[in-house]
């Protein structure tokens, strides 16, 4: 039994270590790429948006022509 407990520790302090080794190996984005990234995003999600609205509208109105 204690030598499950020993591994068992010895394997958190490990992936604990590993996790911060993982972390410090992130390269963050300076605010102005990040502030240019985050519009584009915002502009593609509108013209998305948009032209998802516009094919639904434009089915509704070819099924309802077809139906009646």
């Amino acid at each position: 039994m204690a030598n499950n407990e020993e591994t068992s520790t010895t394997l958190k302090r490990s992936w604990f270590q590993e996790l911060k080794g993982e972390f410090k190996k992130i390269t963050w984005l300076n605010k102005a790429s990040l502030a240019k990234q985050s519009v584009v995003v915002i502009i593609v999600t509108i013209i998305l948006g948009a032209l998802i609205a516009v094919l639904d509208y434009l089915i509704k109105y070819g099924l309802s022509f077809i139906v009646g």
